[in-house]
């Protein structure tokens, strides 16, 4: 027998691929009710299962306002679609989130979540609600709350043109996975009392694109993550991610870290607006939770009543009034090859903190383009930095406290040339 043309195979692939395209997998066919108070859950997890098993295809939530559910597992291959003007809502029951291991730590399941799963995309123009605020009052130590969408050890992920916000914690988090696109969405949850509503938080995780995206939310906007504080190891580390053409508005700003156990490399953050965030360009560590930090590039960034522009410290939470050296261990972190470019901000009530460990200092960290006003100046500490045209203004006090382990160059030069005279 003659095997088949290579014509005649693409013809069967076009075939078939059109055909899963086409597959539609209607929630209300599974039994949907859509009334906004039954718990849809089984029925949309019926959808999902026998789109996926039927080779994949559209798993449709539409022509209702509101499907309420509890946790659901997204399958290879499925494409989950809410219409415009459809929100799938969660469950306001607690109970209907399982205690499960998430990051090998105890959590809760949660609301959308794939495991080892491919070929994911969320898009439709609908909205997906954590309906939070009966998770947010609770702010005692040990007490869980489970994040919104998790996409485990997955691959080619896409999600757009959908809303997503009100998590009882972190609302998108790629956690070792590969491959995902974030494009043209809104993340929102309310600012001060939404406590860790991270928007985005790609976590040892790679090939990450975050592109117009509107980030408005009670904590750091974005975070890039890779192992947990404390963490005996192996960690993978988090890498080539782009960030560009972006807004964030409430929120801690973009973040790398705190918790970087595994590492992150190879950033690119670009044209990106910054409208009363708690900070902009924030990358932050400790002694119990650091890696190498590197390659990071940000450029083209503008900010408007940011209260810290730039915050890149090897403390965190908080610098002590001390700094001593201390051994350096696995999990120090090492901060290097760090680029701003471009970056334009009023309003700050700092200018910049930046500060790195007395046995770690940051490393190869440039400054071109620079220009910062706000109500106090710039503090930097154990920092190797260089520039051009750079600048920090200050309404109240000195424009620049440098302390100790800053090279003698970048002081001269920065107090006659590149800063105010004080």
């Amino acid at each position: 027998m003659r095997s088949a043309s290579p014509i005649f195979l693409s013809l069967l692939l076009f075939a078939t691929t059109g055909a899963m395209a086409q597959r539609i997998c209607d929630a209300k066919a599974y039994g949907a009710k859509a009334d906004g108070f039954t718990n849809d859950a089984a029925a949309i997890q019926k959808a999902i299962d026998a789109c996926s098993r039927a080779g994949g295809g559209t798993v449709l939530l539409a022509a209702s306002p509101i499907f309420v559910t509890g946790p659901l597992i997204l399958r290879s291959d499925i494409t989950l679609d809410i219409a415009q003007g459809t929100t799938l809502a969660a469950s306001t029951d607690h109970d209907d989130f399982a205690s499960i291991t998430e990051f090998r730590e105890p959590g809760l399941q949660p609301l959308l979540s794939s495991d080892n799963a491919r070929n994911i995309v969320i898009d439709g123009g609908g909205t997906i609600d954590g309906r939070g605020e009966s998770w947010w009052s609770h702010r005692e130590p040990g007490y869980l709350r489970p994040r919104l969408i998790v996409f485990s050890h997955s691959r080619h992920i896409r999600m757009e043109n959908v809303t997503v916000e009100n998590s009882p914690m972190w609302q998108i988090v790629p956690y070792y996975s590969d491959d995902l696109t974030f494009r043209n969405m809104k993340i929102l949850a309310p600012n001060r009392i939404s406590h860790n509503t991270d928007g985005i938080d790609p976590f040892s995780s790679g090939h990450v694109t975050i592109d117009h995206v509107l980030i408005d939310t009670g904590d750091d906007d974005v975070a890039i993550k890779s192992g947990q504080p404390g963490s005996p190891g192996p960690d993978a580390p988090s890498h080539d991610i782009l960030i560009e053409d972006c807004t964030f508005l409430h929120g801690h700003g973009l973040s790398i870290g705190s918790e970087v156990a595994g590492g992150v490399r190879n950033v690119l953050a670009e044209r990106i607006r910054f409208e009363g965030t708690g900070t902009g360009v924030r990358i932050k560590s400790n002694r119990d939770r650091g890696n190498d930090i590197s390659h990071l590039v940000y450029r083209d960034l503008t900010m408007q009543d940011v209260e810290t522009p730039i915050l890149i410290s090897e403390f965190y939470p908080k610098v002590p009034a001390t700094i001593e050296p201390e051994r350096v261990t696995r999990l120090t972190p090492h901060f290097h090859n760090i680029t701003i470019e471009n970056l334009q901000a009023t309003g700050a009530r700092q200018d910049a903190v930046i500060i790195g460990l007395p046995e770690s200092p940051i490393q190869k960290l440039r400054l071109d383009d620079v220009h910062i006003s706000g109500t106090k100046g710039a503090k930097l500490a154990y920092a190797d930095i260089s520039g051009k045209d750079f600048a920090m203004k200050a309404s109240k006090g000195k424009s620049l406290e440098i302390g100790a382990g800053v090279h003698k160059k970048l002081r001269q030069s920065a107090v006659r040339d590149s800063f105010d005279r004080e």
